[in-house]
């Protein structure tokens, strides 16, 4: 094992034994490493006449650029995005991130966390989590509805095994909380790490829970980890902020879980991706929130420089440019502004799905799925496949839905005009009915 790995475990294992248990084979072997990134570092603080080692070109004291390119980008000097960015993420992003998960959720208090280290997007996000955290044979617990993403990231690249619950409880008005408390305590009775994803705002569905779901969550885990067994829980918090409904939890369950005990490890996956709407941008973030009796900033520390070794390792660091734009974004006077006016937007498309689907001329065809959130809703078709349906809505009607699984259909309303809504819910209907009449 290297010995900047070997150095990292034991910072890890002494101020936190349980979080070094957690770790995968992969993460336990992690580091940053120094070498030639170091000793550029150590130059740029100290080589003023001549510094030769940085492995870009540069022209006349700044970086060399093509006019063909550095005219396209308005408003950022090129030295501010065309050079490399650290593996960690360019430092003034990672504080500004940091600074505005607090605002966004309350429950933190003065809770510390980790400064979030920066993905190339939250699926890289989810990624590296599974690197640091997630060995072969890992059972992970998620619910049955779940973004097929994971199934690539978790299973085939990390080859974990998926352990489901009931997304949704029978009557359709909420989460199945009882089939995730069955499912985490029947794996902590086998095991001495659980692994669990929650994801919220959820996709496919659109739902996030009540205060009171999230509450419950979160007690389930703590008990858990209160009996001895270490727990490990990504917030895939992909759509966060897109909260539509007065009772909806509007913060995340990692605030009610960071630093909440010693055998916990929250580990926040969020980003800028849906929530300032720069989807091709790719900037996300990875950040922790850890319990330590002593030196938690040493803890964190040694887990971000295992989590920028792994970005090191896989993609070297994320794209400069974006990360340059969502911070002179999040720095622009109207920035909350603007984002109240996208905010604004998907609600009032999420609400008028809502009352449209309050016509009982839909009753007969489907069940609606509970929605309060995020980009999608979803349907469960009563007497349709829901491939054969989506095959006919996009081959009769040049109608686009996505069809999961054998009974499930999901809207996008995120890219849907409120105008096009019922038009939308009535071609379904119609195909639905051209399917019964056909006995497709």
């Amino acid at each position: 094992m290297n010995p900047l790995a070997q150095e990292l475990n034991s910072v890890i294992r002494n101020l936190n034994p349980h979080i070094f248990g957690m770790l995968s084979d992969m993460g336990k072997e992690l580091f940053f490493p120094k070498g030639i990134l170091s000793q550029s570092a150590e130059a740029k603080q100290k080589a003023n006449k001549i510094n030769a080692t940085i492995g870009i070109a540069k022209q006349g004291g700044s970086v060399m650029n093509l006019p063909s390119v550095a005219c396209l980008i308005n408003g950022i000097d090129p030295d501010h995005f065309l050079p490399y960015a650290p593996s960690f993420g360019l430092p003034a992003l990672r504080k500004r991130w940091r600074e505005s998960l607090y605002p966004k959720n309350p429950s933190l208090g003065e809770t510390t966390i980790g400064l979030p280290v920066v993905t190339s997007g939250i699926t890289h996000a989810v990624s590296t989590f599974a690197d640091l955290w997630v060995n072969p044979g890992d059972k992970l617990i998620i619910p049955d509805m779940m973004w097929g993403n994971y199934t690539m990231t978790f299973c085939v690249r990390n080859r974990a095994k998926i352990t489901h619950y009931n997304t949704f409880n029978d009557t359709l008005t909420g989460l199945d909380i009882d089939s995730f408390e069955q499912a985490v305590r029947a794996e902590a009775a086998t095991s001495d790490k659980i692994i669990t994803v929650l994801n919220f705002p959820h996709n496919p569905s659109g739902y996030a829970p009540s205060s009171a779901e999230g509450r419950r969550i979160a007690d389930i885990l703590i008990d858990i980890a209160n009996n001895g067994t270490n727990v490990v829980v990504a917030c895939d918090d992909a759509y966060f902020g897109l909260f539509f409904e007065e009772e909806t939890m509007k913060e995340s369950v990692f605030a009610l879980l960071a630093g909440a005990h010693e055998r916990i490890v929250a580990v926040k996956l969020d980003g800028a991706t849906k929530e300032d709407y720069v989807w091709g941008l790719r900037v996300g973030f990875i950040t922790y929130g850890i319990k330590s009796e002593s030196d938690v900033e040493a803890l964190y520390d040694a887990l971000e420089k295992k989590t920028a070794g792994c970005i090191r390792g896989n993609v070297s660091n994320v794209s400069h440019l974006g990360q340059s734009v969502v911070l002179e974004s999040m720095n622009h006077e109207n920035y909350a502004e603007y984002k109240q006016e996208k905010f604004d937007l998907l609600r009032d498309r999420a609400l008028e799905i809502k009352k449209v689907l309050a016509d009982p001329c839909y009753s007969e065809a489907w069940d609606v799925y509970p929605f309060n959130s995020g980009y999608f809703m979803c349907v469960r078709l009563k007497d349709v496949d829901a491939e054969t349906l989506r095959v006919h809505l996009l081959d009769t009607y040049e109608t686009g839905v996505i069809a999961i699984g054998a009974k499930n259909i999901r809207v996008a309303f995120s890219c849907l005009e409120k105008e096009d809504v019922r038009l939308m819910f009535d071609t379904i209907l119609k195909g639905i009915n051209d399917l019964r009449a056909t006995g497709g």
